[in-house]
């Protein structure tokens, strides 16, 4: 069983007002030396895979058709292969 940890956000060049939104926010806060704030999403999926090599293809698979829209956004993640503890609290 594997972990995978997936990161989405808004590509460098696309205008991100919710971040832009909360940079203010934090400025007027008294924290003006923020810079370059960017929201995105979080994903986290539990893989029964075969080994780190499958879940990986699964996992971009998921990433390209479904989390993220390749036309704004980009996206990252790590996949770990879980303890046999952390299987058995599943």
């Amino acid at each position: 069983m594997y972990t995978a940890q997936i990161k989405i956000t808004l590509r460098k060049s696309i205008l991100d007002p919710q971040g832009k939104t909360v940079e203010h926010s934090v400025q007027s806060l008294g924290y003006r030396n923020i810079k370059n704030t960017r929201i995105g999403k979080y994903v986290e999926l539990e893989i029964d895979a075969s080994s780190q090599e499958e879940a990986n293809r699964i996992t971009d698979e998921i990433c390209r058709k479904l989390l993220a829209n390749p036309v704004m956004e980009d996206y990252t993640f790590q996949i770990t292969e879980q303890s046999e503890a952390e299987v058995e609290q599943s």
